[in-house]
């Protein structure tokens, strides 16, 4: 306890978790490790809302225009810090939709089967939605999913895919790829994908290389820009607190705004701002990333985003990062210490230790009663994740959670290990 209250006491950003409101449990703060799944809700995000209803019944749809904020420029100020934490330049960002949408989007852009080079590139067993999103976009091109989708696996007997296995794989199928489509952190182990390398060797074969960056955005670092991806999608409600079914963003590098033969599908918000309110005939896109746009955005969901981004541009994403990466290495000393407890080991991690190949996020695989276990720590006001069939995750989030709060999680998974060996 005194470890993890010596260094609760050097964070530098401890401060911002009094920003959220943390779940209370028969009086107490609950241990909130979910934030790889929906983070918490910033206490400033009611009154930013507030100020975008109130100009609503202020103003009307004049307050796209008028206001402290008008309407029509909001997005121009949420693309500023969104680019910092994803490695952008402000004009390759654009904040629209939600992720699975904007991949489909992004696939009519720049999945161009031609020839032999016809397929995609991806990893085995990606989150549902993403499995979802390639099989019915291939089948809507007049495709078969099961011959033109190559997924790279884990070996057998391992639990994370191996970086020269993806890029043996593009080797190989450099001749048939049309697109790599691949996560920045894979949802089930918390393993951090080399997206450097991976765009790289894409690139090499004459191939462009997309991500889906929904672990990724907020939790590790990211220099989409300079890394050459072409275009990446992410969820803005996990690490970016914007709250449920926030409103997503996309990357699309520079180099393809000004290309007026990549083929999109378009809409109005889309349209060249100067002329948009003309409405003529001929779509002619904004020359950023706003150019891939489709419909008028909410600005209610604009001002949750808002009030999220203003808590990372206050911490600085170095700091976020260095505490996260300490946060997680606590975790691992943590759960080491329990493992020392017990003369057959009750679990074990499933999450690369390396940093730089983990994020904020930790998996822990159970020989058996994971189930309980789990039941065991949720009734200790410990909100984590189960996944089938053994699994849970542990996200200890560095704008809210404490090393104490990691400690005192220890002790509780421990306990509840113990008495599942008692009833065994």
């Amino acid at each position: 306890m005194e470890c993890a209250q010596a260094l609760d006491a050097q964070d530098k950003i401890a401060h911002l978790r009094n920003e959220f409101l943390i779940p209370v449990i028969d009086g107490k703060e609950a241990i909130y490790f979910l934030g790889n799944s929906l983070g918490l809700q910033p206490k400033r995000t009611a009154t930013s809302i507030e100020a975008v209803l109130t100009q609503w019944s202020r103003y009307g749809v004049e307050a796209f225009f008028q206001g402290a904020q008008p309407w029509l420029s909001f997005h121009d100020n949420l693309v500023q810090q969104l680019s910092l934490i994803v490695g952008a330049l402000p004009q390759e960002v654009v904040v629209m939709n939600q992720l699975t949408v904007n991949l489909h989007l992004m696939l009519a852009s720049f999945y161009q089967p031609t020839g032999t080079k016809t397929k995609i590139l991806c990893e085995a067993k990606a989150f549902p939605s993403d499995q979802y999103m390639l099989e019915t976009h291939l089948r809507h091109r007049g495709l078969d999913p099961d011959s033109q989708l190559i997924e790279v696996a884990p070996r057998a007997g391992e639990s994370c895919i191996r970086q020269e296995d993806i890029l043996q794989a593009i080797e190989q199928h450099k001749n048939e790829l049309a697109l790599v489509l691949w996560g920045g952190v894979n949802y089930y182990t918390g393993q951090v994908f080399d997206i450097e390398a991976i765009t790289a060797a894409a690139h090499a074969s004459g191939i462009l290389a997309g991500f889906d960056l929904a672990h990724a955005a907020g939790n590790v670092p990211l220099q989409l820009h300079d890394w050459n991806v072409d275009f990446a999608c992410w969820c803005n409600y996990k690490y970016l607190n914007a709250g449920p079914g926030a409103v997503g963003a996309a990357f699309i590098h520079e180099r393809f705004h000004n290309d007026a033969h990549l083929p999109r599908l378009a809409g109005w918000w889309g349209y060249k701002k100067d002329t948009r309110f003309q409405m003529q005939k001929g779509f002619v896109p904004v020359a950023s990333a706003e150019g891939w746009a489709l419909s008028t955005p909410s600005p209610i969901l604009f001002a949750a985003l808002k009030a999220s981004l203003e808590l990372f541009e206050q911490a600085g994403m170095e700091q976020i990062r260095q505490k996260g990466a300490q946060l997680t290495d606590f975790l691992f000393f943590v759960l080491d210490g329990v493992l020392k407890k017990f003369e057959t080991p009750p679990f074990v991690l499933l999450t690369p230790r390396n940093r730089g190949e983990h994020g904020c996020q930790v998996s822990i695989l159970f020989a058996e009663k994971g189930k309980a276990v789990f039941e065991n720590v949720a009734a200790n006001h410990v909100f984590a994740d189960w996944r089938e069939p053994n699994v849970i995750r542990i996200a200890p989030v560095p704008l809210y959670n404490t090393f104490e709060d990691v400690w005192r999680f220890g002790n509780i998974i421990e306990t509840a290990l113990l008495n599942s060996l008692h009833q065994h």
